[in-house]
């Protein structure tokens, strides 16, 4: 398993903001750029970043399932990581995963038949204010969510 000449440029410019003997500290760029072009990461793709970082798969393994923006697992083409916090299960009288669970005719966890959506539980996104809150595709948060604007964005990312 390799990555691609553009992959390898991308970390590798993230390798040089940090001294040569610290190429470790860029496994979160690395990781996020190898997924970025895999689709998600699995072992051999953890691997061969710790490998081209000089540190244990171990310690980059460690990293891929501590934070939830990575993918060990194939997930469909939209990943839909819904706040299940207070705020955002309160706010507006609308619980936005059970709203995407009923529509999606899946629960968290799990992907649509067609593989386009996945459908994640997420801890607190930091933006009660917005309440409620998802993130899609780990880039894209969307805020004061409606039955309206789910609706919307489920059309758009079809």
């Amino acid at each position: 398993m390799t990555l691609s000449v553009e992959s390898l440029a991308k970390i590798d410019r993230e390798i040089a903001k940090y001294p040569a003997d610290q190429k470790q500290s860029a496994v979160m760029s690395a990781l996020r750029i190898a997924q970025q072009e895999k689709g998600w990461l699995a072992s051999d793709t953890i691997q061969f970043v710790a490998d081209y970082l000089g540190m244990p798969h171990i310690a980059a393994y460690e990293v891929a399932t501590f934070y939830n923006m990575y993918d060990t697992q194939q997930r469909g083409k939209h990943k839909l990581v819904i706040c299940t916090n207070l705020p955002c299960r309160v706010t507006w009288q609308l619980d936005v995963g059970e709203y995407l669970k009923q529509k999606l005719e899946i629960n968290y966890g799990e992907t649509t038949e067609d593989g386009k959506f996945t459908l994640i539980e997420g801890e607190c996104m930091g933006a009660c204010g917005d309440a409620p809150v998802m993130i899609v595709n780990n880039h894209r948060m969307c805020s004061f969510m409606t039955p309206e604007k789910v609706d919307q964005l489920l059309a758009e990312l079809e």
